[in-house]
């Protein structure tokens, strides 16, 4: 079921306190003003903290969080923040990991007390293998992106960021399985803002989805795949993008390694590949940039998660 902005308020409630208000901060000046939601500031590091409190504090609070705590298949980042909730709720966490996942996700896991199973080479493995430790362990299975308290918990982000630039035209936010982008689209069409979904060419659920009027399995071969490397995205995040105001958008791995570059050389902000991507469909790399704002367009990108080894920034 695709939430609702009335769904999107109940989450910003549930979880006040709970997460950290979103910094939005003035990248450019004049013609084109130009905004970076800094969202790589939220606690776990990346956006996934808001759905997985949404998640877990909606679970406890209707008393079906068992014992057994909660389990969830991950790239990192949700995982990350499923941990990070459930031991603030009292409760373990098991956390399934494609064993391609970058160490630094798989150290902080392990320091948010997460039992840590690394299961084959890509996110669908370690989905099977979560789903089937979900059955016979009783935990609650979380999904990354695929459940509506998820993608209502990630929609508070931009209703944070419409409330800091009101009169904002657009907003740029990368998409993996389709959670943020969801949240994200309801909210923006609510205040009347236009979404850019931006996706790495060779992994592109999105785009692809839209392309056939369904879902459907993708290959995933990207440089910003253990974030955005979802083999298919959510039914929730397709019917968002077929709403007036949305617009996919694909980048090259090349201009996403520049935008996240130029991030650091720049604005001194360090992100992961992920986060970069929507950067990226702004940046003209010899083919023309993804997506051109058009003149006085005001504009924000989402830079999403910073679960990133920094030390080839500056090569």
């Amino acid at each position: 079921m695709t939430p609702t902005y009335d769904d999107i308020e109940a989450a910003a409630a549930r979880i006040a306190g709970l997460v950290r208000p979103v910094t939005v901060a003035p990248a450019t000046t004049g013609a084109n003003p130009l905004w970076f939601a800094l969202e790589f500031l939220q606690f776990t590091g990346s956006f996934k903290a808001r759905g997985a409190q949404n998640f877990v504090r909606a679970h406890a609070a209707a008393g079906t969080l068992p014992e057994a705590g909660v389990t969830i298949a991950s790239g990192g980042n949700a995982g990350l923040a499923c941990a990070w909730a459930a031991r603030a709720a009292g409760v373990p966490a098991t956390v399934f990991l494609p064993d391609t996942a970058p160490p630094v996700k798989i150290r902080r896991l392990r320091d948010y007390g997460a039992d840590v199973r690394l299961i084959g080479p890509e996110y669908k493995q370690a989905l099977a293998a979560c789903q089937e430790f979900a059955a016979t362990s009783g935990a609650l299975a979380a999904h990354a992106y695929d459940h509506p308290l998820v993608a209502a918990g990630a929609g508070t982000l931009m209703r944070e960021i419409h409330a800091r630039v009101p009169d904002l035209d657009t907003v740029l936010v990368a998409v993996g399985g389709g959670g943020l982008f969801t949240g994200t689209a309801i909210t923006a069409q609510h205040f009347g803002v236009n979404t850019i979904a931006v996706e790495p060419r060779t992994c592109c659920s999105l785009d692809a989805a839209l392309t056939a009027g369904r879902p459907v399995q993708v290959t995933v071969d990207s440089i910003a795949a253990d974030s955005l490397g979802a083999p298919n995205v959510s039914e929730m995040a397709l019917a968002a993008a077929q709403q007036p105001g949305v617009r996919s958008v694909l980048v090259d791995d090349d201009t996403i390694r520049h935008a996240r570059k130029q991030l650091w050389d720049e604005h001194r902000i360090a992100v992961e590949y992920g986060a970069a991507t929507a950067m990226a469909a702004l940046l003209d790399t010899g083919s023309g940039a993804a997506y051109r704002p058009a003149d006085g367009e005001r504009v924000c990108v989402i830079l999403c998660g910073a679960n990133t080894d920094p030390a080839d920034l500056a090569s």
